[in-house]
């Protein structure tokens, strides 16, 4: 099988390498910074971005958000099945 991510620095504009679930969480930090979070479960979600900023936003059923995401808030989210696009 060829792998066409060998050797190569992955894009903002390609596909993630892997998606990971999220576990809403006031204090911890994602385990690795998500390029975009697909919500299968619309409603509020709290996030802090990777420029710092805390942000709530609503959000559909089966929404990609493409924002940079440090971190998921537990507080201030209602929105669920949460994950995120990573290029680690």
């Amino acid at each position: 099988m060829i792998n066409p991510f060998i050797g190569r620095a992955a894009p903002l504009s390609g596909p993630a390498k892997d998606v990971f679930p999220i576990t809403p969480d006031d204090a911890l930090d994602l385990p690795n910074v998500a390029v975009a979070l697909y919500v299968e479960t619309g409603g509020a979600l709290r996030i802090t971005t990777v420029s710092g900023a805390i942000r709530t936003l609503s959000v559909d059923d089966m929404c990609i958000l493409p924002v940079g995401v440090l971190r998921v808030h537990a507080t201030g989210t209602t929105a669920s099945a949460i994950h995120g696009f990573s290029l680690a």
